[in-house]
Parts: structure tokens; C-alpha cells; sequence
């Protein structure tokens, strides 16, 4: 249902008429022989509200108070996971004003398209606990539908009124700061495609005639992209550091970096210049993000979010080159940079030796009963994994035997730790659970 209603509401907005068209006469007769739209998970329900085709009163609610909330409790939105933050800050901020953009005509025919009922009829307090059976992977906690259930009769009604929402008014604001520092920080280009839209459609609700908004509308050409069978989205602004730095390491274990020498020394300086130089401004902590100096990002230095298997996997790289001669792969990185690099690194593991993705894991898996999302688990946590655990191991070794006088004696027990904890995870048969994150994501 969720591809479904935004994929058939797309073409609707794009300008297909709903006659005469085979895809959407099937698309519409399978949304409305499986509950109509009021069966759309969560995510699919907020778009929809945002375009007007979905009313708001049919979502769960949103609270961007929540933001407000002391920093040490582990609800607290900052200790979550950077995609579930990012996304539901912008989500919290879009429920909260109740944005609908315009009602044309074709808005309209939705509204009679993807129901069986008249639109004025629909039972939106009851379509809020709905969701089609072929979306439902991973149903809501019974705490989250009672919690859910006591907002929205009770605290979302008050905080809508004097002077509760006086309150809210100060979310809002607060919450409009973070988007503004996520946009800077990241050059408008965003965490991820989904993040970046809704943070455009924020900025837009705030003042359409922005300069921040004239920045954002440039850089939606960096998740766009032209195949053979038309124009698609990925779902980040790219691989590039990641896929680089795996195959400079294939060219170093063959003796091939002779008979390519100018690719390499090419993409030895774009590596170089990939990395993070600094860190965001202002107090990290209050802005809920993590030291980024030394690092790499998965796809460009404009994206700005260091992770720890590409900031591992690059170091790897590095430092593998810096084995062969300038004069075939170029000069070595600054031993500056590295030391930058190693912080980063050490900056990132768990109590327990491990390594997340994109920060230390800030809160408990019990979290996880607060998750709204019916597609989608583990959601909350940035939790560990042993594929960056790996990553960040490989690389520590071979830069200890390299570079033997920076930090040795942390880089050691970090080793051991994170040792210890790949070795706790092995299944039984001798395999290791591998999430791989990235490569579902990217293919």
C-alpha cells in the first residue's frame, strides 16, 4: 500500500489522466480491494497529509515537544538513531503545523480516487490504527498504540490551545533551528533523499520565498539519475568514497598499481580530498551530532555525515597507498590528517568495544517500543554491527604498524575490545549475522 498510494498519487500529479491508462486504473483497483488509502502505513499517510489527500487527524501523533524534554532521558529524539531523528524532526514539525499544500482539481479527484467512501465521510480517527496486512512487518507495540492513543485525545488537544500552545510554539522554533543547521551543514544536500524533501517542504511551509529554499531546489539533481528505463531516485546522494576506496584496496592486493599508476594517483587525490577537514560549528552536543574531522563520508564531503566503516575503510585505503612510491600513486596524506582520522575513530566505539554506523549507540534497545513504523524495525538505535566493527579493526592494525606513535596504547585496547566483541557474536555454526547495510540500501 505504501508504493502503491505514492506511487500512483505521483503519476496523478505529474499529469497522467486516471482514464485511459492501464497502470493506474490497476494501481487504483488494488489500493481500494485492500482498505483505500486509509490503509497506507504511517509514512505513506504523512505525505499523503501534506499534499491533501490524507487528513491529519488520521495520523498518530507527533509531538515536536518531545524535543523540549531533558537531554539525559533516553526518549529524548537527540539519542536517536540520525536517519529517525532527522526524519521525524521534519515529520514532527510538518504534524504540528498541519500543513496542507494546494487544493487543485486534481487534489480533488484523489480525494474520490483512493477511497470508497466520500472524503467528508471517512472515519479519520479510526483510520489512524490502520494499516494494510502486505505492509504490516513489524506491527506497533501495544505500549506505542496506548501511548499514541493517550496523545491524541488528551495532550495534542490541550497543546493546541492557550496557553499550552505557547509550548509548542517554542518546539516549533527550536525544531526549525535544527533543520536550518542540518540543511548548512550538509550543503542542502541532506542525510538521504527522504530527509532532504522534507526538510525543503519545511523550509517551504516556513517562507516560500527563502533563500534557504532557492538553495535547496539545486540539489535534488544529486539524487536524481537517467536509466535505460527512465529517470529514477536513489536513496543517497551516492557511493562514491565507499566504492573508491574498495577498489584502490583490489588494485593494492594485485600487481596492477604499475600498470595503472595514473588511474590510482587520480583517485588517490580525489580521496584526499574527500576527507572531512572540521568539524560542524557550534557545540556538537547541543546540535545532537557527532565529531565529523578525520572523516569520510559514505558518498561526498558535501553530505558531511562521517561514518565509521567508510572513514575506516578510506584510512585503509590510505595508508595501503602510502606503501607504494609517489611518484605511481601520489604523496602520501599528512600525518596530520591521520591522527584526525584515528580521533574520529576512537571517538566512535561502544562501551562494549563495538562499532555503530554514524554515531556511538546513545540509548537501549527498549526504545524500540516507541517505534511507529510498521515497515521497518530497529529503527531507533544506532546499534552495532560487526561489518563496521571489522572495518574499524583492519584499519587500526595497519595503521598502528605504520604510524606506531600516535595514541598506541588506546588503539591497542580498542583492538582487543572490539576483538572481543565479534568474537561474542558468532553464531554457533561459525558464521557472523552481516547487516550490510549499505549494500541493500544501494542496490
Amino acid at each position: 500500500m505504501f508504493g502503491s498510494c505514492l506511487n500512483y498519487t505521483t503519476l496523478r500529479l505529474l499529469g497522467e489522466p486516471k482514464d485511459n491508462n492501464d497502470a493506474l486504473a490497476r494501481g487504483r483497483v488494488w489500493i481500494l480491494s485492500n482498505g483505500t488509502a486509509t490503509a497506507a502505513p504511517q509514512w505513506a499517510k504523512i505525505m499523503l497529509s501534506v499534499i491533501g489527500v490524507y487528513d491529519w487527524s488520521g495520523n498518530n501523533p507527533m509531538i515536536p515537544e518531545l524535543w523540549l524534554v531533558p537531554r539525559f532521558l533516553p526518549i529524548h529524539p537527540g539519542r536517536f538513531w540520525n536517519f529517525t531523528r532527522t526524519t521525524y524532526m521534519s515529520i514532527s514539525y510538518l504534524y504540528a503545523k498541519k500543513f496542507v499544500g494546494p487544493i487543485t482539481p486534481t487534489i480533488l479527484s484523489l480525494r474520490d480516487e483512493l477511497y470508497n467512501v466520500p472524503y467528508s465521510k471517512i472515519d479519520w480517527n479510526g483510520a489512524r490504527g490502520i494499516c494494510a496486512k502486505a505492509d504490516i512487518r513489524y506491527p506497533p507495540s501495544v505500549i506505542y498504540k496506548v501511548i499514541s492513543t493517550c496523545l491524541n485525545k488528551f495532550v495534542e488537544p490541550i497543546l493546541n490551545f492557550w496557553p499550552a500552545n505557547k509550548l509548542r510554539e517554542r518546539a516549533l522554533r527550536h525544531m526549525m533551528e535544527h533543520i536550518r543547521y542540518e540543511d548548512d551543514n550538509t550543503r542542502y544536500v541532506g542525510l538521504c533523499p527522504v530527509t532532504k524533501a522534507l526538510n525543503m517542504i519545511c523550509c517551504w511551509v516556513e517562507n516560500p520565498n527563502s533563500d534557504t529554499l532557492k538553495r535547496h531546489l539545486p540539489r535534488i539533481h544529486d539524487y536524481l539519475w537517467v536509466a535505460e528505463d527512465g529517470m529514477k531516485t536513489k536513496i543517497y546522494d551516492g557511493a562514491q568514497n565507499w566504492e573508491i576506496t574498495l577498489i584502490i584496496q583490489s588494485f593494492c592486493s594485485t600487481d596492477l598499481i604499475n600498470e595503472y599508476g595514473p588511474t590510482i594517483e587520480r583517485a588517490h587525490s580525489y580521496l584526499k580530498k574527500a576527507q572531512i577537514r572540521r568539524n560542524h560549528p557550534g557545540d556538537q552536543s547541543y546540535w545532537f551530532r557527532h565529531i565529523s574531522k578525520g572523516s569520510w563520508a559514505l558518498s561526498t564531503v558535501d553530505n558531511g555525515w562521517g561514518s565509521s566503516d567508510s572513514t575506516a575503510e578510506a584510512l585503509q585505503a590510505i595508508l595501503l597507498l602510502s606503501k607504494f612510491p609517489p611518484n605511481l600513486v601520489g604523496d602520501p596524506m599528512e600525518e596530520e590528517r591521520l591522527h584526525d582520522t584515528i580521533d574520529f575513530l576512537l571517538s566512535l566505539k561502544n562501551d562494549d568495544g563495538s562499532f555503530s554506523t554514524f554515531e556511538r549507540q546513545r540509548s537501549y534497545s527498549w526504545i524500540e517500543v516507541f517505534n511507529p513504523c510498521e515497515s521497518f524495525r530497529n529503527l531507533v538505535v544506532d546499534y552495532p554491527n560487526v561489518e563496521c566493527t571489522a572495518s574499524a579493526i583492519i584499519s587500526l592494525v595497519l595503521f598502528t604498524e605504520l604510524y606506531p606513535g600516535h595514541r598506541t596504547e588506546e588503539i591497542i585496547k580498542c583492538i582487543n575490545q572490539a576483538s572481543r566483541y565479534i568474537e561474542k557474536n558468532q553464531k554457533k555454526d561459525g558464521s557472523w549475522f552481516v547487516k550490510m547495510i549499505r549494500l541493500f540500501l544501494l542496490n
